[in-house]
């Protein structure tokens, strides 16, 4: 029997989408293998959630009924800040506890958007428009000094995207239709991040292909297609029932094949590790890239769980897959 540490809470919006990720991973995994606890991680303090006590962060342990118990690796399902933005993965590796996502450095910049898109430029990967703005640098109306100017956005057209540069989960998105829309969208992203990227609209189908590593062999799986019932995947698509998804997506082999084989390259150009997902809007017949998710929803309603099934795994075989191959590394 191991004993799996489901990590989960965090410090920002995303916990909400952790909690239910943490409860969907202990309620799959099969209960004659493992013993799982949900670890509740929110700024300094870390609690077991089902007793409420604290885990001794000295080697990550868990008293508990008067036994200390050592976990044998972490399970990854705690989205954003401290772990998908990669600041807690180094404290794993120091206590040598192995962890089913990305590691340090690859989740701290596939969180940020901007990062990600300016490695990727040089591969000729196809990726839509955008714009970087900081926090002390936020677009101003004509003739105001400083800053960039609303101008500057409006050449990437309208509609455009303006989202915060590294959450997840759509918070802090808006779709931005008209011109007067452009400020006040930029400072409700500015309340979830210092730093907000603005892309050009690219009008196509939305796809989501996840992949990860079995046995050290990259395993993509079959592609997902978005229908949205809100003007974009948000999160009341993403986690209300306010979409359709198709698994696998009803497009030709010839664009199959082209979406999987970006995803198996990104996978590895991006050192990935685990189970991610690479989102993309299909423009005519080219796949463009839009983000990685290096610990996507593992919620019933979410992508990955749903491409794992269409592969022939249940649920629970995927995040068993997760923690086998996170332990052989």
């Amino acid at each position: 029997m191991l004993n799996i540490a489901i990590l989960t809470g965090g410090n920002d919006a995303e916990k909400v989408v952790s909690y239910k990720s943490a409860e969907v991973v202990r309620q799959f995994l099969p209960a004659e293998k493992y013993a799982t606890y949900k670890i509740d991680i929110q700024g300094k303090r870390w609690r077991h959630m089902d007793s409420g006590k604290n885990i001794n962060k000295n080697d990550f342990s868990l008293s508990l009924d008067g036994r200390k118990i050592k976990f044998d690796c972490a399970f990854a399902a705690l989205h954003g800040s401290p772990l998908e933005d990669g600041k807690l993965q180094g404290y794993f590796e120091i206590l040598g506890i192995p962890y089913t996502c990305c590691d340090g450095f690859v989740s701290g910049l596939t969180m940020n958007k901007h990062l990600t898109k300016t490695l990727l430029a040089p591969q000729g990967i196809p990726m839509a428009k955008s714009i970087y703005l900081k926090k002390g640098e936020k677009p101003v109306r004509p003739g105001h000094p400083g800053g960039i100017k609303v101008e500057k956005l409006l050449e990437l057209g309208l509609p455009m995207f303006v989202k915060p540069n590294t959450q997840g989960s759509s918070f802090g998105v808006t779709k931005v239709k008209a011109r007067e829309e452009i400020l006040p969208a930029v400072k409700n992203a500015f309340k979830f991040d210092k730093e907000v990227l603005v892309e050009g609209f690219m009008p196509g189908r939305e796809f989501s292909n996840g992949a990860m590593r079995k046995n050290g062999e990259i395993i993509v799986f079959p592609i997902t297609e978005i229908i949205s019932e809100t003007e974009f995947f948000d999160f009341a698509a993403k986690y209300e029932g306010k979409s359709r998804e198709v698994t696998p997506a009803e497009i030709s082999p010839e664009l199959t094949q082209q979406c999987q084989e970006r995803t198996r390259f990104l996978y590895e150009i991006l050192g990935c590790r685990g189970a991610c997902r690479m989102d993309y809007i299909l423009v005519g017949d080219v796949f463009y890239f839009l983000e990685a998710n290096t610990i996507p929803g593992l919620t019933e309603a979410s992508l990955l769980p749903q491409q794992a099934r269409a592969h022939g795994w249940t649920t629970g075989q995927l995040f068993e897959e997760m923690i086998v191959e996170a332990m052989r590394k």
